[in-house]
Parts: C-alpha cells; structure tokens; sequence
C-alpha cells in the first residue's frame, strides 16, 4: 500500500496512494471508450426491461447510440450544450445519454420524482436546450419552452417522438454528425445537492469518466468479460447509476436487468428469472431482504447472486450480519464516492489477482491512480494513517468544477488540484478508508441526498413560520430522515402534521420532512450558524420521550 510521505509548505505531508499499480487511460470519449469492442458481441444483450422484456443488443445499441446522435446534430445541437434527461430507469437510458455524448452534447439527469419546479430550476440552472422525457413525466415539462423528444409510442403535437427521431436520424447526412469530440470537453453536468440548498452542477468530462471507469474496473478479470448479468434499479440519473452501471457493463459487454420502480416481490422475481449475478443496492433494500416476511415466499436457493454492493449510505453493521447469515453465499460489497469523482475507494478487488478484499465495516482500499489523504479540518494539515480527518481526494477523475459557481468550485477544489470531500474518515495501517462522520450537513434519505437549508426556506414561506432549522434523525428503514424545528408565531393555529403538509406540497417525496417539533427558539452561532447537533441531540430526547411519534412511513423512494 502506498503511504507516501512528501515534503509540503508545512513540513511532511501524508499522502495515501493505491497498493496496485497503475492503469493506463486510454485518450477516448466515454461512447467510444464503453463501446469499444461491441462489435464481438454484436447479439449478446445489453439492456433488457425486466417487466416487459422488451431489450436492445449491443449491435443495436450502437446503432441506435449513432442514429440518435445524428438526429440531435440535424436538430441543431452543439457541442456543449445541456440535454435534460426526465426518465425513469428504461432499457434506451443508455442509448439516450451515449447518443447524447456522440453528437457533442451535455447529458444531465434529472429526478422524475422531482416536483416540476424542481425539473424547472435545474433546467433553468443547466442553460439547458432541450429536454428528452417520456409521456408520464411529459405534463411536467412541457411549459418549460423548450423543444422535447419523448419515449413511447404515444404521438403529441408539441413533442418530437422518439422512434419517429431515430428514422430520421437514419436520413440525416453524415456531415451533420462530425463535429469532433474531444475527451477534455463537457460529457456530464449531474446535479449535486449543495449544503446551501441550491443544487449545482457538477461539471465533468470525458476523460473523468473514462479515469474512473479505468480506475473501478481495474480488478475484474479478462473471463468475466460478457459474463456478468448486473442489476438496474440504482437510478440512471444518479451518477453511479449512468457511470457505474451501464456504462461499467457496456464496457464490459455485461447485460444489464433494468428496473424501473422497487417492489419487493417484482424485485427479487427480477434476481431469480434474469439470473441476475451483481445488484447494486441501497440500505433500505438491504433491510427488507433480511426482515420482510415476503422473501420467504421465494425459493432463494434459485438465486444466482454472487455480490451485492451499497454504496449510497453507509450500512449498519447489525443489518450486514444479519444480510450474511440470510444469504451466505452473497458477498456484500462496499464504495465510497461522490458525484464530483465518482468512484474512490472500493471493498473488493478480486482474490485471485490478488486484489484483497477490506475490513468489514471499512469502505475499502483507495482505487488505483487516485491519491488521497486526511486534513485537520481547522488548519489544513495533513494527518498520518489512523488519525481521523477531512478526506481530500486528487485524480484525473476530479470534476473541472461547479457549472457558473467559481465560488464553491475554489472552496471544494483547493490550488493543488486536492477535492476537499466534506467526509471525516481516516486509513489504517493495512490501507484500509473508514468514513466516520460527515463535514456537509447534507441529509442522507435512503441514499438520496436532502438539502436542510432547501426545507428551512420552503418551511420560512408559511405565513404561520418564524423560524425553522431542520436536522437529520437516525431511522432504522431509511438510514436518515429530515426532521423540522419550528418556530410558530404568536395566534398560529398549525398543527404539526399541517407543516408536515405543507412541505410535502412543494418537494419531491424523498424531501418530505417526516417529523416536525414546535420549539421556542433556534440555537445559533454567533455568526448566525444554525446549531444543527444541539437540536438534533434535544429532538431525539424529545422523540424518546414522546409515545408516538409524527413521522409518516414512505414507501422505499429509489
């Protein structure tokens, strides 16, 4: 394992790098890098819808993949220019995002869940010029003045259809496609929930991605190659999703089982019929594999499941073991990124390269190319192995910044390339990452990322709300839950479960605040911060105390 100690402005500076070599990263846009090779593979399936069965081959996904580039060139798109995806998890996601990179343009998920003035500001915030979305989700978008290609058969005036597009692309001259593409332009504008409660974008390039994807799949070996059935369900506007998912087993001429909506039953009827090998998971789902009575319906002896991997929320230890004993034959595997680098560290490499696997309870061994190490959050300085710090990251995978926001860029990415990552964590001696406690107060709802300050100032419209601060309650299902402090003013009549609608009414369901308090005042600094631990310490006295509690159970929001 690398511990590099290096000399620094501050004398000795602790830098951890991989134990494993080196990977070269070849000079390729993400397309060409994914689908390189496809042409061997040209029958084997590359996507398939796990209700419908409706599927695409690669030989059809890079067909389709070129046909829509072309069609969005002919369209008047350029290089550089955001395209909004609003889908949920569908087998053409990847085609849609790929195509999308071929012509030149910017992919940039969005939530379908997201209420539509949520969609509206990150379209508004993207700068983007076109919107790609299906007929569901189409009432969401359609005021937005922008041009819209929609999946499905049905056929709208103000819309262009997705089939019909593709046909034309088939039409359109070569010329209109070739704009060159560079792999240190724009690929990917993923929106990242900022502690400020405005979400930015998050501005990465070709050549992050391929770095990454270099990076995570160094371990998997050549015989695995067109061999590997993994799960769809983690959503593709997520950045693991898109990157981590399709893109890994598109490159590794993997199928990919593709799941739109989580339900127990479809869930695990998906595992056993599609002999499903990987599925990447979040906590929640993890918890009702090993508690709900419905799992005993199945014969899991059918499963054809070698490994599981959570990488969104960090997994109870109580929940791993029990996982273990359910399903001995699972290996359960741990990751630790963020949306501005992707992968960083990984739990599992594979034991017959001699890539080990990690402590439980660690988030892994630090992925090759990729240096990192632990400041003291006050001065800056860097910390030895088993001294718990700020994890700063510095690889080629390291987002160019935040779109129009030069501000928190500097604050994020500091002048020696070092992505500060808001994580407190630290390495051990075997060069094992343990992440201990968050910097950001992000709050983290069954892997989803919830702004307090975007609550408190929804929370601060109520003509009834003086003041409010919203903090982050532990909860067993959903990892955390967002919790208000309210202050009402003098005469206010609202009851608690009334604030709890009132927020509801305006955000996306995985927002909703679960449990409300009335309080007298909000602690704060004396430069105005809000005490977040000190109320969150009285809230959870308060909740134990009380007999029941308002919070209201969501299904599983994935």
């Amino acid at each position: 394992m690398g511990t590099n100690i290096e000399s620094g402005a501050h004398g000795e500076e602790h830098v951890f790098r991989s134990r494993y070599p080196a990977v070269p990263i070849p000079n390729s846009t993400l397309p060409d890098f994914v689908l390189h090779g496809a042409e061997l593979y040209a029958d084997k399936v590359a996507f398939v819808d796990s209700m419908s069965g409706r599927s695409y081959t690669y030989a059809e996904v890079v067909r389709d993949t070129r046909r829509f580039a072309r069609a969005l060139r002919s369209l008047g798109l350029r290089k550089g220019r955001v395209v909004i995806v609003v889908l949920p998890n569908v087998a053409e996601y990847g085609i849609v995002t790929l195509g999308i990179m071929t012509a030149g343009g910017v992919f940039s998920g969005a939530n379908p869940t997201m209420h539509a003035s949520e969609i509206k500001k990150q379209v508004e915030a993207a700068d983007a010029k076109l919107i790609v979305t299906d007929g569901p989700n189409y009432e969401k978008v359609k005021s937005f003045g922008l041009p819209v290609i929609m999946l499905g058969g049905e056929q709208i005036d103000t819309a262009t259809n997705w089939d019909d597009l593709l046909k034309a692309g088939d039409r359109a001259s070569i010329s209109t496609v070739e704009e060159d593409v560079d792999p240190n332009d724009l690929c990917a504008l993923p929106f990242s929930s900022g502690t400020t409660g405005v979400s930015k974008g998050v501005m990465l390039t070709h050549r992050n991605l391929v770095a990454n994807l270099c990076s995570t799949l160094f371990s998997v070996p050549p015989e695995m190659v067109g061999h590997v059935t993994i799960l769809g369900l983690i959503p593709f506007f997520h950045i693991y999703g898109i990157t981590g998912i399709c893109c890994a087993s598109l490159r590794n001429k993997g199928k990919v089982v593709v799941i739109n909506r989580f339900d127990l039953r479809g869930f695990l009827n998906a595992l056993i019929a599609h002999e499903v090998n990987f599925a990447p998971i979040v906590p929640p789902i993890i918890l009702s594999l090993v508690k709900d009575p419905i799992v005993d319906e199945f014969d899991l002896s059918k499963l054809k499941l070698s490994a599981i991997m959570t990488a969104a929320a960090p997994l109870a230890p109580e929940i791993l073991s029990a996982f273990e004993n359910k399903f001995p034959g699972v290996q359960v595997q741990e990751a630790y990124g963020l949306t501005e680098h992707s992968c960083i560290t990984l739990t599992h490499g594979a034991p017959g390269e001699d890539h080990s696997i990690a402590k439980k309870n660690s988030v892994g061994f630090v992925l090759p190319n990729l240096e990192i190490k632990f400041i003291d959050p006050e001065n800056g300085q860097s910390l030895p192995k088993n001294t718990p710090g700020e994890l700063c990251v510095r690889s080629q995978c390291v987002m160019r910044g935040y779109y129009k926001n030069e501000e928190e860029t500097s604050r994020t990415i500091d002048k020696d390339g070092w992505l500060h990552t808001g994580d407190v964590g630290y390495i051990d001696g075997d060069g094992d990452v343990f992440i201990v406690d968050r910097i950001k107060e992000l709050i983290k709802y069954k892997g989803f990322q919830v702004a307090p300050a975007e609550l408190e100032a929804i929370l601060l419209t109520h003509s009834s709300v003086d003041d409010a601060a919203v903090v982050p309650l532990p909860d067993e299902e959903a990892g955390e839950i967002p919790a208000a402090c309210v202050v009402l003013n003098p005469g206010a009549k609202e009851s608690e479960d009334d604030i709890i609608d009132y927020v509801a009414a305006n955000v996306a369901g995985y927002k909703r605040v679960r449990a409300v308090q009335f309080v007298d005042g909000i602690p704060k600094s004396p430069s105005g911060k809000i005490l977040r631990r000190v109320l969150r310490d009285k809230m959870m006295q308060h909740m134990k105390m009380k007999t029941k509690i308002k919070t209201r159970a969501a299904p599983i929001a994935i």
